[in-house]
């Protein structure tokens, strides 16, 4: 999860489609379209183990947009295949 918070801060495209379980990895993201996005932090909430091939990740990323602050908090699912955690999908948590 750290990971892919810190591509998301670089806009590194590239490493977020490849730990994106292909299953559920849209065909782009437009990180060039926003670099408006300055993010700010990354808090891990908790990481549970749901079997030896599935975990969830909850988190908060703080991020601005034209000086205002927003958070997202979401439960990321992610699966392990061929020995790399892959990111398949996540529910966002209301505020």
């Amino acid at each position: 999860m750290r990971s892919r918070y810190t591509a998301y801060t670089l806009g590194h495209e590239h490493y977020l489609r490849a730990t994106w379980h292909p299953a559920h990895r849209p065909d782009s993201l437009n990180l060039a379209e926003d670099g408006a996005t300055k993010w700010l932090g990354l808090e891990i909430k908790a990481c549970r183990s749901i079997d030896a091939s599935h975990a969830t990740v909850e988190f908060v990323a703080r991020y601005k947009i034209g000086g205002r602050a927003y958070r997202l908090h979401e439960t990321s699912r992610f699966v392990l295949e061929d020995g790399r955690w892959l990111y398949t999908d996540g529910d966002i948590h209301p505020k």
